[in-house]
């Protein structure tokens, strides 16, 4: 055929024969691959029967998978424990010391060895666990009730409420944790009344800005869905939608930053019984131990070593655990569960 003969775009043939009529038109035939030949049945496929997951169960799903929350979650439910029944796991007396093991390197049933009094550094790792945990846990329980309501108000309503309680967080927000701590636990209401209390109070007080602006901005995003505007037509008040609308789909941000602080909360309890202005020294917990470990670093390193191993160690599982919770719970970091 010859190359400079144009060709009819439809037929496929060459327009001269279609014009004289001397061939009929042929229709091309495509070929089409069986559907179930193609791997994109399976991939489209969608179980029509199953009932749709929701926001909560779909995190739950992905987070089963993730090993990083797999051992945390291991970890964290092994220092409850050790918290909540700690003479299974020491059967030493803790305050029970005697001078003659002052320094002594560990031995059989003292694994740790003794510290400067002679007590069992061991057994007093143990139950320093309690109270340390539980000023992590109450902190972050009031600092979520206290902080997640102010926020939750602000953000809902607005208005001179918004202004109020944004300026009353600003002059927290002004004081750094710690070094607010510290002059709060030298009133003298607080310095002679040291107990696990005043230092979750103490803690509290200047914790909950943090979690208040959280929540603020996600109950913001939360107010203007269409669910909350469609419970509003229905007759619902603002403070019944608030409750049962808005706050539900707004703690996730919640969740994710009350799991981070919570290490961060032992940490600060830590730190201040290292300084000596935190528990006294009659309540056992990791940062007395600590505090008192820094006078014999040089002569026996490791009475220091192993209550912050623990204190580090539970530390790190909560950070891990809240960033395993975050990646469940963001729409963007899950993939295709």
């Amino acid at each position: 055929m010859p190359e400079n003969q144009n060709f009819n775009p439809e037929d496929g043939l060459p327009i001269s024969k279609v014009r004289a009529g001397k061939v009929s038109k042929y229709k091309i035939e495509h070929f089409v691959a069986p559907l179930d030949e193609t791997p994109l049945q399976a991939v489209d496929s969608v179980k029509e029967t199953g009932k749709p997951l929701s926001m909560w169960a779909e995190a739950w799903r992905s987070l089963r998978k993730q090993p990083l929350f797999i051992i945390s979650a291991i970890l964290i439910l092994a220092i409850i424990v050790v918290a909540a029944f700690p003479q299974l796991f020491s059967s030493q007396d803790p305050t029970y010391c005697a001078l003659e093991n002052s320094n002594e390197p560990g031995r059989a049933g003292h694994i740790m060895g003794f510290n400067l009094q002679g007590c069992d550094i061991y057994s007093r790792v143990i139950y320093g666990t309690r109270a340390s945990l539980l000023v992590g846990v109450f902190t972050t329980l009031i600092v979520v009730i206290v902080g997640g309501a102010l926020g939750a108000l602000a953000g809902f309503y607005g208005g001179w409420i918004d202004a109020v309680l944004a300026r009353l967080g600003d002059i927290f927000f002004a004081l750094p944790l710690i070094l607010g701590a510290i002059i709060v636990m030298q009133l003298p209401a607080f310095r002679d009344n040291r107990s696990v209390w005043t230092v979750i109070i103490t803690l509290a007080i200047f914790g909950w800005p943090q979690l208040a602006r959280i929540t603020r901005g996600a109950v913001i995003e939360a107010r203007s869905a269409d669910y909350v505007k469609a419970s509003r037509a229905l007759g619902l008040s603002k403070f019944n939608s608030l409750l049962k609308h808005v706050i539900p789909n707004s703690l996730a941000p919640i969740i994710v930053v009350a799991t981070v602080n919570l290490g961060v909360y032992i940490v600060a309890e830590a730190t201040l019984s290292f300084l000596g202005v935190g528990l006294p020294p009659e309540i056992m917990s990791w940062g007395n131990d600590i505090s008192t470990a820094q006078q014999q670093l040089r002569n026996n390193p490791m009475m220091l070593m192993w209550p912050a191993l623990f204190l580090s160690v539970t530390v790190l599982s909560f950070i891990m655990l809240g960033d395993a919770v975050r990646d469940a719970l963001d729409p963007k970091a899950r993939k295709g569960a």
